[in-house]
This record gives C-alpha cells, structure tokens and sequence, in this order.
C-alpha cells in the first residue's frame, strides 16, 4: 500500500478499427479529465494507441483533438502495427510514463468502444489516494446493443454495491509504481488485463473491486478478440 497521493492520472486507449465508437469514447473521456483538473491537485494526459486500423479511427482522433483546442486536449495518438492488446497498452503506458513520477502517478485503462462516467477518474484518485494500488472496476453492456430481455437477464446477475471483482481492461487502474514491480502489461491477443492483476496481487499489491467507477463498454457479441467480453456476452447472453 502506497501512502503517496496521486498528483497525474495517465489515461491508456488501445484502438483498433473504432471509428463507429471512439469518438463517444473520447469525449466522455474529456469530461471525466475536466471533472478531475477542476477539483485540483492532478493533471491529467490520455495515450492513446492506434493498433493496426485500417479505418478512419486516426481521424476520429484528430477531429476530436482540434475540437478540444490541440495541445489543450492533452491527448496524444501513438501509432503501430502489433496487432496485439498487450503490446498495444504496454506501449501507451510506457510512453506515458516516461517522465512520471511513478509513486504519484496512476494508471487508468479503458477501451476504444467504451463509455467512462464523468466522475470516472475522480473516483479512481479517490480509491488511489485511499490506499488502493489497484482498482478492478465494473462494467456493464450498452443496453442499446442488447434486447430487453438479454438486457434483464444480466441485470439479475449484477446487483449494485457487490462488485464481482471480474478484471476488465476497460475499467482498470493501476499504481505505476506497482505497475512497475509487476512487470506491466505483456504482448497477449486478449486476457492481458487478467494476467496483470494476477502479477500484481502476487507482489501483495492491494486490490479493491468497485462497482463506483462503472463503465458502460459494447453488448456487440464479436469483438476484436476471440474471447473478451464479447465472447462473455456471446457465451451468456446469445440464446435469451
């Protein structure tokens, strides 16, 4: 358990062909950076990482960066051709660290085809500052990507208040400093979120689960991986 207080909040994006959904992403993004630089004592920079698109993601990006004043929008967009999530967020987290101080600075990842709420990071410095070295937050599936009756059966298996303590790249947050002791985030096509906070509950990182910081992220059924939770979703929802 760290007893520094969090002075920066680095945000970490992999995309990879997003066009339809990055730009919601982005700005809910802006607004939970907003909401944090206006309660003070943090600055706040967003990585993000276009993995192999062959779309007009990039361009989402910039249009989203000119819309919030250029450098003002303390964004950057890195580019490679991995085609892996994990190297994808290692390399964002690597460039967004190249200068912090590691003690003070936390890491919070999301996804390209999520939806953070505007206290998002407000209650990840919150959780930080209280003692977490990691936040394993909750998400849930965009009701508009479900049928009602798709959409209650996962209702009835997630009561607010009890977070299942699932690990979810799309709502994770992380001391760099025990991000650091565990090794990052290694090269995997998917479940390179699991086997992080596995590395990190093993070096005795303390681990809070928390349904607070819930992020709403894509119901689609097939996702960029074989697995993640599209494959959840496809694997317990499909045939309601």
């Amino acid at each position: 358990m760290s007893a520094h207080g969090v002075t920066h909040v680095a945000v970490v994006v992999p995309v990879r062909d997003e066009e339809a959904l990055l730009g919601r992403c982005l700005l809910a993004l802006g607004a939970a950076r907003d909401a944090l630089l206006a309660r003070g004592g943090c600055t706040v920079d967003l990585v993000v990482v276009l993995d192999a698109c062959r779309d007009a993601s990039a361009e989402v990006v910039a249009g989203y960066v000119r819309a919030r004043g250029g450098r003002d929008a303390g964004v950057r967009a890195l580019h490679l051709e991995a085609g892996d999530v994990g190297t994808a967020r290692r390399t964002g987290v690597d460039a967004a660290l190249a200068a912090a101080d590691l003690p003070r600075t936390w890491l919070a990842c999301t996804d390209a085809d999520s939806q953070v709420r505007p206290d998002w990071l407000v209650e990840h410095v919150r959780l930080a500052d209280a003692g977490a070295d990691v936040v394993v937050g909750t998400v849930h599936p965009d009701p508009a990507d479900l049928s009602v009756a798709q959409w209650e059966t996962w209702r009835t298996t997630h009561v607010t208040g009890r977070p299942n303590g699932h690990v979810h790249g799309a709502n994770l947050g992380v001391r760099a400093s025990a991000y650091a002791r565990a090794g990052g985030f290694l090269p995997a096509r998917e479940h390179e979120d699991v086997d992080l906070v596995a590395r990190l509950r093993a070096t005795g990182a303390h681990v809070v689960a928390s349904d607070v910081v819930d992020v709403r992220t894509s119901g689609r059924p097939v996702g960029r991986t074989p697995g993640g939770y599209a494959g959840h979703l496809a694997a317990t929802l499909l045939r309601v």
